[in-house]
């Protein structure tokens, strides 16, 4: 089964790097292409695979394509290649809010299509992607997806009418992860801590408690009450976190990014 990847940015390398590491696909079964020699050479470089400036090689010779462009440049791709892609092939899209039916619409003919929104931690084998398919995709084919898919992470079939909501859920979230633990370490230094050391005892934090959540079936809240002993300094922190609107202001920004991904699906 041969692979391609029309795009390989950072978050098609990480994809790539997962499939090859997890030792379930072969790098001379991998195609990509890029804009930029420069790009090709580092992919070459970095993963081995095969790669080429022209996305119709890319299209014909792949039986899983993944389309890893910016959202914007879908319509100008998709056009450029969409009868050289194989009669039976499986196109992956991973832009945000570009629906099947626009794919379908895109692509003039009948194709199996298969939306994902997968997230940056691919590059450290802990990404989460959401997935949906179009009829023309057996379940044994979408099996097959996911486990690609699983090669860096983990990957979960959702309905398409939440993928919009898997953007802002997992797909734009390690932003805001991001944030919090710049926040946590800004904090910590201003109370003396070296940076470095700061950085590390609050992505541990945050590792070792979203680790909680998976494995121990509690319920977040209950975990956070865990800590909370009565009078004692965790419940003074969050009793200022929910003074200053940090459930709020999280709630807000995903239902933002949520509406903004439906705004891409309708350009």
């Amino acid at each position: 089964m041969k692979i391609g990847f029309i795009g390989c940015g950072n978050m098609a390398g990480a994809m790539v790097g997962g499939m090859i590491g997890s030792g379930k696909v072969d790098k001379t079964d991998i195609i990509v292409s890029a804009r930029s020699q420069e790009t090709l050479q580092k992919r070459s470089k970095a993963l081995g695979v095969a790669t080429t400036l022209d996305n119709r090689k890319v299209a014909e010779e792949s039986d899983v394509l993944f389309f890893a462009v910016k959202p914007q440049f879908y319509a100008e791709v998709i056009r450029e290649v969409a009868f050289s892609v194989k009669e039976d092939a499986i196109v992956v899209s991973i832009a945000p809010g570009i629906t099947l039916a626009s794919l379908e619409k895109l692509f003039e003919r009948p194709l199996k299509i298969v939306r994902t929104m997968p997230n940056t931690p691919a590059q450290v084998g802990e990404g989460m992607t959401g997935v949906c398919k179009n009829e023309r995709v057996s379940d044994e084919e979408m099996t097959m997806i996911c486990e690609l898919l699983s090669t860096f992470g983990k990957a979960e079939e959702v309905p398409e009418r939440l993928m919009d909501v898997v953007v802002s859920v997992s797909g734009s979230s390690p932003a805001y992860v991001f944030m919090f633990i710049e926040a946590m370490a800004d904090a910590a230094v201003a109370d003396g801590m070296p940076r470095a050391q700061a950085y590390k005892f609050a992505a541990q934090s945050v590792l070792g408690s979203a680790k909680m959540v998976l494995e121990t079936d509690k319920h977040p809240g209950e975990l956070k009450d865990m800590v909370c002993s009565p009078g004692g300094t965790t419940i003074e922190a969050v009793r200022v976190l929910e003074a200053k609107g940090l459930r709020s202001a999280v709630i807000e920004a995903m239902k933002s990014c949520t509406a903004k991904s439906i705004e891409f699906g309708k350009k």
